[in-house]
């Protein structure tokens, strides 16, 4: 057995030895200036060896755009990290630039180091060019190409992104997404399912996800909605949420396992419904038909199932077991459809013919999902309760997307864009809420605060003190500014987890901290570049699940590169530290 282990252990280390150690190469911060180059051809020429020079970039400009001509792509850890104004909070802005040949950059962020920290925070990302073009049904602001990869998006604005705020195409990444406002991402009437906030881009929910915390966001005008992953989510935490005006449901993450979805407003969501032709064909559903619903679960098929047991997959016999193992929390959200929208769903109902299929109209739960919820024996972990239909009365410009009139700063209006969709007659209609247009000062800065501000601070008592944690039911910036919200910590709690040494390289101290989602005997050790054991922190001890920090003292050892092991169980982890004296 010891054997076994050592074997395994140099097996980890040969593969370490083979990853580029950015560790090295980066060093602190680099300001930069919205004057001179574009940011692109700043932060991606900054780079030795596919890695970047600087761990951090540090934008300072407010009182002009910084352009992008190309997609910014980084390999190796990276802090994109803007100075907000500090009287009015204004935030640095990234703008889509337009190239000579008219064509537009497509995405923002590409970030394609396997395992690597990627932090975004304080940026105002607008996909409107110079000269108001916008990249339809193909702009996106990140994208995450590796396996692995933790991204945290803080007090960021994403305007008139077109497909994917976020999208990733890969496996086990953990998304930390807040403080965040999304607005306006509406495509045309003829592909009215983008863009999305997060979207794996496996349809066949071939990809799975660790982690997604979504907290103190407010999602407005945009299409499909906050959440796509059709593949298992480990973990996923959705509270404080505004979403208002959606054209499609706000989730289609069916099969998730973990989740905390609380304190959230739906406010006139899922507007264009289902046809029944889209209901026959399970348009919204992994496990069709079901009626279109805000909350939409399923069971897990047998190779989710065998995937969460942690075996190959082995029929039927894994449901039950692997259903037992989930938790799904749904408490305190406030949900609302005005009359505007559901007399428009009554008039295109009555008037339907076969042209013009009449439309299945959302509920909050769908009894296919409510089912679950009540089925104790097999779901005995999924809660539902507190939530309202109760309308929390924002100001008069949230509903004047509806109907706009002449005003072309909300498009052609809500219900003019259903019709568009659902008549299939549709072109290039979208609607918003007060358009963001690129003035003709060379030093022209998007509006801030943001339009939405004064009206998205609803007035219903009721509805503000409703939450489960006392702070105002959905995004609670509106009403105190992001002084209000509690600071989320970047990390999922109760997981087995072993997080990277800080500092790392260090001389001759640092501190190793490591999660564990269950109680029991655990061990922490460190091991030299040729297996050798070199120091031991936690000897097979008893410990509750929880957080827990080790300090470490090397010394009395060499300069070099060591491996921390923790293994509790048939889990293990092991994580590469760099002593430099």
């Amino acid at each position: 057995m010891k054997a076994l282990f050592t074997t395994t252990i140099l097996l980890v280390m040969m593969m370490f030895m083979l990853i580029p150690m950015e560790s090295f190469a980066q060093s602190g911060t680099l300001v930069v200036y919205a004057s001179g180059q574009t940011l692109d051809k700043i932060i991606n020429s900054d780079v030795t060896g596919g890695i970047q020079n600087h761990s951090v970039y540090q934008l300072v400009s407010t009182d002009t755009t910084y352009l992008l001509d190309a997609t910014i792509t980084s390999q190796s850890s990276i802090s994109i990290v803007g100075v907000p104004n500090a009287t009015t909070g204004k935030l640095p802005c990234i703008q889509a630039d337009v190239l000579q040949d008219l064509s537009i950059p497509g995405i923002f962020f590409t970030f394609t180091g396997q395992g690597t920290n990627v932090e975004l925070k304080n940026l105002y990302l607008l996909g409107i060019t110079p000269n108001n073009s916008n990249n339809t049904g193909s702009g996106q602001g990140v994208q995450v190409s590796a396996d692995s990869i933790s991204l945290t998006v803080d007090n960021c604005v994403f305007d008139e992104i077109s497909q994917f705020e976020i999208g990733y195409s890969s496996n086990w990444n953990k998304f930390f997404i807040t403080n965040c406002k999304f607005r306006n991402g509406i495509d045309v009437a003829t592909a009215y399912y983008v863009p999305e906030l997060l979207r794996s881009e496996n349809y066949l929910g071939a990809w799975s996800t660790d982690s997604i915390v979504i907290k103190y966001n407010t999602m407005l005008g945009v299409a499909m909605g906050p959440v796509v992953t059709t593949g298992i989510t480990k973990y996923f935490d959705f509270s404080h949420n505004d979403v208002i005006l959606t054209s499609k449901g706000p989730f289609w993450s069916e099969q998730v396992v973990n989740a905390k979805l609380d304190n959230n407003i739906f406010y006139n969501v899922y507007a264009v419904g289902e046809t029944h032709t889209e209901y026959a064909g399970g348009w919204d559903e992994i496990a069709p038909p079901r009626i279109p619903a805000i909350f939409s679960f399923a069971p897990l098929d047998s190779t989710k199932a065998a995937l969460l047991l942690g075996h190959a997959r082995n029929g039927s016999s894994d449901s039950l077991a692997a259903e037992a193992m989930r938790s799904v929390e749904v408490k305190n959200n406030a949900y609302y459809w005005s009359s505007g929208l559901t007399s428009f769903w009554t008039t295109w109902n009555d008037t339907a013919t076969t042209a013009y299929d009449s439309i299945y109209t959302p509920v909050f739960m769908n009894n296919e999902t409510m089912a679950m919820f009540n089925n104790k024996t097999v779901w005995p972990n999924f809660v539902e309760s507190g939530n309202q239909n109760v309308d929390p009365t924002f100001g008069s410009t949230i509903d004047k997307v509806l109907s706009p009139g002449a005003d072309t700063s909300y498009g052609v209006g809500l219900l003019a864009w259903v019709s568009a969709v659902r008549s299939g007659l549709g072109t290039t209609e979208s609607y918003s809420y007060q358009k963001t247009l690129v003035g003709s000062a060379l030093n022209w800065t998007p509006t801030w605060p943001l339009p939405e501000s004064a009206d998205l601070k609803y007035s219903n008592s009721a509805v503000k003190t409703m939450s489960t944690d006392g702070l105002p039911e959905g995004d609670p910036y509106w009403f105190n500014g992001i002084t209000a919200v509690p600071k989320t910590v970047a990390q999922v709690p109760n997981q087995f987890a072993l997080y990277e040494a800080y500092p790392n390289p260090f001389n001759p101290t640092t501190t190793i901290k490591f999660s564990l989602s269950q109680a029991g005997n655990v061990s922490l050790k460190i091991y030299n570049v040729m297996g050798q054991l070199v120091k031991t922190l936690v000897n097979n001890t008893y410990k509750n699940k929880g957080d827990y920090n080790y300090q470490v003292n090397m010394d009395n050892l060499s300069s070099g590169i060591y491996f921390y092991t923790l293994i509790q169980g048939n889990q293990q982890l092991t994580k590469k530290m760099v002593l430099m004296k």
